[in-house]
């Protein structure tokens, strides 16, 4: 058998077994269905444990609900004062619902992008259910999404209200040229949506800018087009002024800067520097870069990731574009006085499939100027796929067989999938020991920067406590060092500072199989610590059974892992104090405890040190 016809008896079995797909309620069992495998993925992944969130997503809301925006100084670094509004619903549902639960809701409302998705391929595509069905699932298969899915990143869930903006628009691009209420209420839709998503998430900013420029090129009169533009606009500032206006206001009134501290260049707070956008260490350089920018971040997905994703998407869509913009200009070329006649066997790039193409690349064109982040390019990249097949069904319409292998082939390439953070579930999704603090009213909290912030752990503690970061979470002003500084004067009593402690693995194995151990109720009694024993002694582990005075059990680390990681934690100490004097603090050493804090089931380590704040010399 050859090649062609093992792959034609490939599609003859895909047909036959996918043939349910054909029904016309099957998109609408999908539609429920997805979202729930989705919510399951979430489920499964564990605990968001991702940088971030550890940094600033639950922080940035405790601050808000606490009065403590403005009182803590820059706790989380910059990220301190992004609105807080896109995190409260990871925070309200870990607050409401058990962990599991929460993460599990989150994947769900993640998976309606699928719903999105879908309803943009049939607008694009037309009735054929089957191929609509698929497309949409093999959109789902790209690695920025699937990564974030049921975390807390906000990517995922503002890619719903961009392409919720972008299907309104060809949901009703039949009605545009008539300019009823129907298109009114569309444009208005269309920009409130995509300005709630922009406020929401400042970085949707490029979407809706490449929307806005992708109105002006559709094929009306240029005033109709216009209108389109300006009701699209004003809904869209309605939309950010839904979401982030009240943030703005707050910014402005405590810093002089609505997105204090970034593009200060613009508003010039004298509490900031004179910088624009802070990430931009990702951005290309100089001009072959850019031209060649999908090829260099997937053969190095480090240039625009801190993971190690599998990108192969975009170098393949990248050079099909190519390729249908050079058959473009051949086929204008040929009949340059004479408007192309359709021909037998020659697909035709419908208008609104031109539109999306058009806001595709003017998305992909932002991005990759402004921010070239990775993550930021969730809402497109979950049209990635689809893009691929109308520009392969412009270039060779006979051929949709091999478009879809290579949809396939791409889907599978994807795994595997890269992960920002999950930890087993726990009945509480953070947890901390906590020092005794005598007067907490009186007392100051130094944070420094790490590559494992306990922004996070600081939620637990007692809410007198003021948290000041000490370092260089931003370019920081000497206007703002001497708000800094008035800040910790106010208080006159003890200074601590709360720093990570190094990690330990067989502490973190401990933690899991305690418990693993406790819902299967094997530390309550004797029997059940029999039994825990027994299981011990299969694993080669440095963990040991303790009998409680209380009765039942727990797991303890054996005495020389102690002694280990004792050492290793007071040898970390006698690198950091240098490092903390640098900023002006002088540690009490001999006062440096080691406590616990847990996300999930992993343990965090952490260092709690008297020390005096004098200011550095200037």
């Amino acid at each position: 058998m050859t090649f062609f016809s093992s792959l034609a008896a490939l599609k003859s079995w895909c047909l036959r077994h996918s043939d349910v797909l054909r029904h016309r309620h099957a998109g609408l069992f999908l539609a429920l269905v997805v979202p729930l495998l989705c919510g399951l993925v979430s489920l499964f992944k564990g605990q968001d444990d991702g940088w971030d969130m550890r940094n600033y997503h639950l922080y940035n809301v405790h601050a808000l609900l606490n009065d403590r925006v403005g009182f803590d100084i820059a706790a989380a670094g910059f990220q301190t004062y992004f609105n807080p509004t896109i995190e409260l619903s990871h925070y309200l549902l870990g607050r409401w619902l058990s962990p599991p639960l929460a993460g599990m809701l989150m994947g769900v409302l993640h998976g309606l992008n699928f719903v999105l998705v879908m309803g943009i391929t049939r607008q694009l595509i037309g009735p054929r259910h089957r191929l609509v069905i698929l497309l949409a699932i093999a959109c789902l298969f790209v690695p920025g999404f699937q990564s974030e899915l049921g975390n807390s990143m906000g990517d995922n869930l503002t890619a719903l209200l961009v392409l919720l903006s972008l299907y309104l628009v060809l949901r009703n691009w039949r009605v545009l040229p008539q300019w009823r209420g129907a298109a009114a209420l569309a444009m208005a839709g269309s920009g409130l949506a995509m300005g709630c998503a922009t406020g929401l998430k400042l970085t949707n900013g490029t979407f809706a800018l490449a929307l806005g420029l992708s109105l002006l090129a559709i094929p009306l009169p240029w005033w109709q087009r216009l209108r389109l533009l300006l009701v699209w606009g004003m809904a869209a500032l309605a939309g950010v002024a839904a979401t982030a206006g009240w943030w703005f206001l707050k910014m402005w009134q405590l810093f002089g800067n609505p997105v204090f501290p970034q593009f200060n260049d613009i508003f010039r707070s004298p509490l900031g520097v004179d910088l624009g956008v802070f990430d931009v260490a990702f951005r290309p350089v100089g001009g072959l870069e850019n031209l060649l920018w999908p090829f260099i971040f997937t053969l190095n997905p480090r240039r625009v990731s801190e993971l190690q994703m599998q990108l192969f998407v975009w170098p393949v869509l990248y050079c099909l574009l190519a390729v249908m913009a050079l058959l473009w200009i051949v086929r204008r070329s040929r009949r340059p006085n004479r408007p192309e006649v359709p021909q037998p066997g020659r697909a035709e790039l419908a208008p609104p499939a031109a539109f999306v193409l058009l806001f595709f690349a003017l998305s992909y064109l932002v991005w990759m100027r402004m921010f070239s982040i990775y993550r930021y390019l969730v809402p497109i990249e979950l049209l990635a796929p689809l893009m691929i097949w109308i520009v392969w069904s412009y270039i060779a319409p006979r051929r949709e067989w091999a478009a879809a292998v290579l949809l396939a082939v791409l889907a599978v390439c994807v795994f595997p999938i890269a992960n920002w953070g999950h930890q087993p579930w726990s009945a509480s999704a953070i947890r901390a020991e906590l020092p005794a603090i005598a007067a907490p009213q009186r007392t100051t909290v130094f944070l420094l920067s790490s590559d494992s912030p306990m922004t996070w752990a600081t939620t637990l503690f007692p809410q007198p406590l003021r948290f000041v970061s000490i370092g260089p979470g931003f370019a920081q002003s000497p206007a703002w060092l001497q708000r800094r500084d008035a800040a910790i004067a106010e208080r006159d009593g003890q200074q601590y500072m709360l720093y990570p402690a190094p990690k330990n693995d067989e502490d973190g194995w401990r933690q899991r199989k305690l418990e693993l151990a406790r819902s299967l109720r094997l530390t309550e009694d004797a029997a059940g610590c029999r039994k825990l024993t027994w299981l011990l002694g299969r694993a080669r582990h440095n963990v040991v059974l303790r009998d409680l005075p209380s009765g039942g059990c727990t797991l303890e680390l054996t005495e020389q892992e102690r002694l280990q990681q004792a050492a290793l934690e007071r040898a970390r100490l006698a690198e950091l104090v240098p490092h903390w004097q640098q900023f002006g603090l002088r540690t009490d050493v001999g006062s440096c405890t080691v406590y616990r804090a847990y996300v999930g089931t992993e343990p965090y380590r952490y260092y709690w040190c008297k020390v005096t704040y004098v200011p550095p010399a200037t």
